[in-house]
């Protein structure tokens, strides 16, 4: 549609320009409507590739192959001895029948796959009496996870695993184990799913007021669909990542299941705590200002990906994703001399302080250049209401420039949501996130989530409730090294 030219006056000029509006304002989402169907997603920018680090030397990738090798060497090994036939066993020069060894043999590798298989664990208590026939006692029994259970916690932690790590849903777990001669039926392994949550309970319940309290808490929410509501309909419900570092530089991730994606979820979770608050422009986290000193800081990955989708309608938004990169420079550029504290905050202001007073300058200049309805006006407006949340980085050097982490950890609830679809209700969705808290915080602090399992659920309903820190992942790890 062609939009009259300004000097142009007539009765029908407000029509024209309100329709050309309305038809752009469609056809953008038409275009992102088309891409989230048949498109990609990836948002790369034409800008080179951001350098992080220099290349890696000869001599890096030699010990990288080392330190592989040395972690292969660990694995079972079975030896195959190939002897020469009977045939060969003689010399083709003088006939001598009687050949001796020469060194251990050629040896070659091939990496073979033996499939997980179960083993059936038959405990025999013994059982004494007295030729009185007064008295009889009987060894103490094998301790049970779950009470009159047949199954041990390394079952349990292979389900948990799974469902949480590997998103395979029950169904298939049902297949696989039937393909190995042990059929478990659905229904047994959804309730020891719920009861390994229940028994780990006390961990990630601590896992979650651990997170809580911490300086910078990052935040997100996505969908998981819950088959049946109180009222008996289907419905969606929510699960909120809450994400926070340690002193070490360490992430714990913790899950919140909703049946609503009201601000009630971070208002309880973070009341009365102090810090920032990092997330996007979501307003149901404007409650968490009420009841908390926390400081809300803003995503710059959300601000970029505004301008990204307006690019096709707008070339200029171009430059405010230049700008943006400029932030990404500075920061990676602080993290490659190894910067922290007050240095990298200095360093912040020297390099990203001029870049973001460009992006100000840039704003300003391009805000009455564009329709109000169109996605490069959504976008301008976007970064002028979160302005001031957007530069919190510049005045705490422990706030990121953008909430990626808790998109992460939200990726394993997405992947699994298309596996598994749906939660049966809303203490299926606790107990289930309950189970992906522990897993995602093993995974990012480079645990094996299978490992950690298999003991914590062994030993935590006797370990003693004011000790339970000792039980978290990052305590459990750091026990096991100094062992």
């Amino acid at each position: 549609m062609v939009v009259p030219p300004v000097d142009h006056d007539c009765a029908l000029k407000e029509l024209v320009e309100d329709l050309a509006n309305r038809l752009a304002k469609l056809e953008h989402e038409n275009a992102q409507l088309k891409k989230a169907v048949l498109g990609s997603r990836s948002e790369k920018s034409k800008m080179p590739r951001i350098k992080t680090g220099d290349p890696a030397t000869p001599d890096e990738r030699q010990k990288t192959r080392r330190e592989r090798a040395a972690a292969k060497a660990q694995a079972p090994t079975v030896r195959v001895e190939h002897k020469v036939p009977d045939a060969e066993r003689r010399c083709t020069v003088c006939g001598n029948a009687k050949l001796d060894p020469l060194g251990d043999g050629k040896k070659t590798t091939v990496w073979e796959f033996v499939p997980a298989r179960f083993v059936r664990v038959e405990h025999v208590q013994e059982v004494l009496r007295c030729r009185c026939n007064g008295f009889v006692v009987t060894a103490p029994g094998a301790p049970k996870v779950v009470e009159k259970g047949q199954y041990g916690a390394s079952f349990l932690a292979h389900l948990a695993v799974s469902k949480c790590a590997d998103h395979t849903p029950i169904y298939r777990l049902e297949k696989a184990f039937h393909r190995q001669g042990i059929p478990v039926a659905r229904s047994t392994m959804n309730e020891l799913l719920h009861r390994a949550s229940t028994i780990l309970t006390p961990i990630w319940t601590r896992l979650l007021d651990v997170v809580r309290v911490r300086h910078v808490v990052q935040a997100d929410e996505t969908r998981l669909r819950i088959v049946r509501d109180k009222a008996g309909k289907t419905k969606n419900g929510f699960v909120w990542t809450f994400g926070a570092r340690d002193d070490e530089g360490e992430l714990d991730v913790a899950y919140v299941f909703a049946e609503d994606r009201s601000g009630s979820t971070p208002r309880t979770l973070l009341e009365g705590t102090t810090g920032v608050l990092l997330v996007d422009g979501y307003s149901g986290y404007n409650v968490v200002d009420e009841v908390s000193t926390r400081r809300r800081a803003a995503c710059h990955a959300h601000l970029r990906r505004y301008f990204h989708e307006a690019l096709p309608t707008a070339p200029v938004a171009q430059e405010m994703l230049d700008l943006v990169a400029g932030l990404y420079l500075a920061e990676h550029a602080a993290d490659a001399q190894g910067l922290v504290g007050a240095a990298k905050l200095e360093f912040r202001k020297q390099r990203a302080g001029p870049v973001r007073a460009r992006m100000r300058a840039w704003l300003d200049a391009q805000r009455d250049r564009h329709p109000p309805k169109s996605p490069i006006a959504a976008a301008i407006r976007y970064a002028d209401n979160q302005w001031d949340e957007l530069g919190v980085f510049l005045s705490d050097a422990r706030v990121p420039l953008d909430n990626n982490g808790s998109e992460r950890a939200l990726r394993r609830i997405a992947l699994g949501r298309k596996n598994y679809l749906f939660v049966h209700d809303g203490d299926a969705g606790a107990s289930i996130t309950g189970l992906y808290s522990l897993v995602a915080t093993c995974e990012a602090r480079g645990i094996n989530p299978f490992e950690y399992l298999a003991d914590v659920l062994a030993r935590v309903q006797d370990h003693p409730s004011c000790a339970v820190d000792e039980l978290l992942p990052g305590a459990w790890a750091a026990t096991r090294d100094d062992a």
